[in-house]
């Protein structure tokens, strides 16, 4: 049930391997899907273009979101917790055939959300407020993709159990990327209980079953779930970063204990930050907006301060102890740039700590909050975080994905090297023009800025006309790199060469670069452990 990783000595069980490609390429194909709306939300909002209006354009863009910011991340994320809690600690998965009924439940609800999707029957956007009515079965799709989400939740967990009982990974704490993933999950587990709480009655009124809702619970709930499943993304996306340096350069944290602190700080606080979104719903108190808005939530950004830091820190250690010591920046100028590992892993925390992080800490507040939300300003924010952030960073994971889970090289690696730069321009772009589109009150949600036929039409400075094509001019180039992205990842399935012994990975793993126990040393270390006391 077992095999050894030839790249990194580990052992991979075979279970899991077939889990975590499944999932890999449901994330895959939601990403596709996700982009070619994409393409439609960029030419609709392009004021010199328009394509599509009223109904059409919200059919794409509730498409857009749910494919996007739903079913691509959560399905990588789920291989992702698979990868951690059995491949890099070297265990068995607790219960593979859990791992298929989870699998199954995600990939009908999404493909039920799609369906319902296209047939003009969930023109309702992501967030579906009440009283807004999709059809029951759109509702449905919801819940049963958050189900089995959860179930792939506990299966993490059980597999962490016996990990731990059987110490596969050796002595004392888990390696930080499977501290951190545990931290997503035990996130998600709260995000997807609260979506439970809302949609579960939703889709009981969409049936008629029971009478009205209540529109302010509603939004209190959704947002429970809606913002804070992106909190999801942003502890895995942190892990992965942990896994990048370690991958790409052999870094190791230089503290660990402020690192495994910085992700505890996550777990307790940065589900607050949903705030933002109910600042002007009258049922919530003054002072319970303020607190959140102004205090709490900085707890969390503290986190992601730390964070940023001590990644930064850990690939300039493991540059300057491999030689690269000279004055303030050859650790950076030497850096393995052609590896789209290494890149990615670099625009990722440079996109999501000055676009996404500086804009949510700006718009999080409640001041300047009432004057931006509603505005094309915040999908800047979340495309800076969510998209220049998380989505990049799991690219660059993917061209490890490839040959340690697939076992396929990397065809095309002139075009995987150049993919994070074309995705990362592209995304840094659309998130800063939205941005600045949206300091002129250009709404987020309108599908046509001109208010064409309307008697009574904003007149909007023409700036803001500019700022909202360059956004769109730059969310096409960031739709090339996500085609070249796909392009990469299908083509190495079905044509990469079969990967043999380290010499023939596109992009090597590199080993530490000083004996700390970081992600290879450890679960290498691990994998003898376990192998002494027979598997």
């Amino acid at each position: 049930m077992f095999r050894t990783c030839d790249v990194t000595g580990l052992r991979v069980h075979r279970p899991a391997e077939a889990l975590i490609k499944a999932n890999a390429v449901a994330a895959v194909v939601s990403l596709a899907i996700g982009g070619v709306y994409a393409i439609l939300v960029a030419l609709s909002r392009w004021p010199a273009v328009h394509l599509l209006n009223g109904p059409a354009y919200y059919r794409v863009l509730t498409g857009h979101g749910l494919n996007m910011l739903l079913f691509w991340i959560i399905f990588f994320e789920v291989a992702g917790l698979y990868f951690g809690g059995a491949v890099l600690l070297n265990s068995r998965l607790a219960a593979p055939a859990l791992g298929w009924l989870a699998f199954a439940l995600m990939v009908a609800g999404a493909g039920l959300v799609n369906v319902m999707i296209l047939q003009g029957k969930a023109d309702v956007l992501m967030t579906s407020y009440y009283p807004l009515r999709g059809d029951p079965l759109y509702y449905l799709g919801v819940i049963l993709f958050a189900v089995g989400a959860l179930v792939a939740c506990g299966l993490f967990f059980a597999t962490l159990f016996i990990a731990r009982k059987e110490r596969t990974y050796g002595e004392g704490s888990v390696p930080l990327a499977v501290y951190g993933l545990a931290v997503a999950a035990i996130i998600a587990v709260v995000t997807l209980l609260h979506g439970a709480a809302i949609y579960v009655p939703t889709f009981l009124w969409s049936l008629g079953l029971i009478g009205q809702l209540d529109a302010s619970l509603y939004r209190i709930l959704w947002w429970a779930m809606g913002h804070s499943s992106q909190q999801i993304n942003v502890a895995a996306m942190v892990s992965v970063w942990y896994m990048l340096g370690a991958l790409t350069v052999g870094a190791t944290p230089v503290n660990e204990k402020i690192c495994r602190t910085a992700f505890l700080l996550y777990a307790l606080f940065i589900m607050v930050a949903s705030a933002h979104h109910l600042l002007v719903d009258p049922a919530l108190s003054p002072a319970w907006k303020i607190w959140n808005t102004g205090y709490v939530m900085h707890l969390a950004i503290l986190a992601s301060m730390i964070h940023a830091m001590s990644v930064i820190a850990a690939v300039e250690r493991a540059q300057r102890v491999r030689g690269y010591a000279r004055g303030l920046f050859e650790w950076l100028a030497r850096g393995p740039w052609r590896n789209p590992g290494f890149s990615a892993l670099a625009l990722s925390v440079v996109g999501f700590g000055f676009l996404g992080g500086i804009s949510g800490v700006t718009y999080g507040t409640e001041q300047i909050n009432i004057v931006r939300h509603n505005t094309l300003a915040i999908p800047g924010h979340f495309h800076g975080t969510v998209v220049a952030g998380t989505t990049l960073a799991f690219m660059g994971l993917t061209y490890y994905v490839l040959p340690l889970i697939f076992r396929r090289q990397v065809v095309l690696p002139g075009l995987a090297r150049l993919q994070p730069w074309v995705f990362g321009l592209g995304t840094y772009g659309l998130a800063a023009f939205l941005m600045l589109a949206g300091g002129y009150g250009i709404p987020r949600r309108h599908s046509d800025i001109a208010f064409g036929g309307m008697p009574f039409a904003p007149a909007f400075d023409p700036t803001a006309t500019m700022w909202l094509s360059l956004a769109e001019l730059f969310g096409l180039i960031s739709v090339v790199g996500g085609v070249m992205y796909v392009l990469v990842t299908v083509g190495s399935v079905f044509f990469g060469a079969p990967v043999g012994a380290p010499a023939q990975v596109t992009f090597p793993v590199s080993p530490p670069a000083e004996p700390v126990p970081g992600l290879v040393a450890a679960a290498t270390a691990g994998s003898a452990a376990a192998a002494e006391r027979g598997g």
